[in-house]
């Protein structure tokens, strides 16, 4: 297949992937889905955080 055929039938398939998503969405997210995002996020911030600096050695 072309890949330019490729690419347009591709998007055409999310459009409707995306619009068929936006209608089953709820008008309002309970507690719990809050909150599962709010782990996921928490989640992600703790693992993109730096690593901690080792400490020098300190001469006596």
């Amino acid at each position: 297949m072309h890949s330019d055929i490729h690419f347009l039938l591709h998007t055409y398939r999310a459009a409707e992937l995306h619009d068929e998503a936006t209608e089953l969405r709820p008008t309002r997210p309970g507690i719990r889905h809050r909150m599962g995002w709010t782990m996921i996020e928490l989640g992600l911030k703790l693992t993109q955080a730096p690593p901690a600096r080792a400490h020098a050695p300190r001469a006596v």
